[in-house]
């Protein structure tokens, strides 16, 4: 499968670090904030240019940007704003934190997060979790989860997924067959056989193995998975397979979940959109119009309202 990532978000050039510094005091000092403002120049600057201009802002007027967006705005907007100055990779390691924070745990974000990932993004996110909470992720994770669904997400945070590219024709036809063994062709169903197959191939790895499994079987491995898994495990194994078939179908999705029914899941949200304006929500836009045949734009307008929905259609981007 080709995939060439559409990101929503790219650098402006040309850029002033100091000049979007002064702009911004401006907008929160003067009598009334004046949220477009903040909009149009956060939403129009990567988030390598964010950083810059936190650090320019701290220079020239011994402010912690983050900190005097907060004092100045509020509610469901100011998270957006927020989340939008963070770095990518400890903004995630927030929301997976506040997931397990407290009583209860969230394991749809868990799963929305750490099944999606490459090795690579994986080992970020590991070694930043670990320097923001001083402590491990895969003990946190061990404490708040259990069974194989713990397992697989342990399988998939300590790195034994193979580098992104990896891939070997050959093993993919035993892989396929081992599946089909663990599932559809006994009674009951061999987790770990799964667990060990879902978190050590490449997704291009996967995706040989999916083709495979279709020819032997004569299903796909989401319908056998449909069949087979039930609950968490259920719901990491189909974000695992729709992941490496398409990511920009998956995140679509997700988003439609997220404005269905009654209430927005204003967390996923923002976490999808912010998460991956940079990467290939212009990917995810185009399969939302082509799964829904309504424009994510049009959705966000009308499940959202105020600066919240300036925001989020300014990411966006087009109608």
């Amino acid at each position: 499968m080709d995939y060439t990532p559409i990101p929503a978000v790219v650098p402006v050039d040309p850029f002033d670090a100091a000049a979007d510094a002064a702009a911004l005091r401006d907008a929160m000092k003067r009598l009334g904030t004046n949220e477009q403002e903040i909009i149009d120049i956060l939403t129009t600057r990567s988030n390598a240019q964010r950083q810059q201009i936190k650090e320019k802002y701290l220079s020239e007027y011994d402010c912690d940007l983050i900190e005097d967006l907060k004092s100045e705005l509020g509610g469901i907007f100011e998270e957006v704003i927020i989340a939008l100055m963070m770095p990518p990779v400890e903004y995630l390691c927030k929301q997976l934190h506040k997931a397990m924070e407290g009583m209860g745990t969230d394991d749809s974000t868990l799963v929305k997060i750490l099944c999606t990932k490459s090795k690579e993004e994986m080992s970020e996110i590991v070694q930043c979790y670990e320097d923001m909470y001083d402590r491990p992720l895969a003990e946190h994770l061990c404490s708040e989860t259990d069974g194989h669904f713990r397992r697989l997400l342990t399988l998939i945070i300590t790195g034994v997924r193979d580098s992104a590219g990896t891939v070997d024709p050959e093993k993919a036809k035993e892989q396929a067959q081992q599946l089909y063994n663990a599932g559809e062709n006994k009674l009951g169903t061999d987790e770990e056989v799964f667990n060990r197959i879902l978190s050590h191939g490449s997704f291009a790895q996967l995706r040989l193995v999916f083709e495979e499994y279709k020819e032997l079987s004569g299903q796909t491995l989401e319908q056998a998975v449909e069949h087979e898994m039930s609950g968490e495990m259920h719901e990491a194994m189909m974000a695992i397979v729709e992941c490496v078939q398409s990511p920009a179908a998956f995140f679509a999705r997700r988003l439609y979940d997220a404005m269905s029914g009654a209430g927005t899941e204003d967390t996923t949200l923002i976490r999808i959109i912010v998460s991956r304006s940079e990467i290939d929500l212009g990917n995810i836009k185009d399969e939302f119009e082509r799964i829904y045949n309504r424009t994510l734009f049009s959705a966000i307008m009308s499940e959202t309202s105020g600066d919240y929905k300036k925001v989020l259609c300014a990411l966006i981007g087009g109608v």
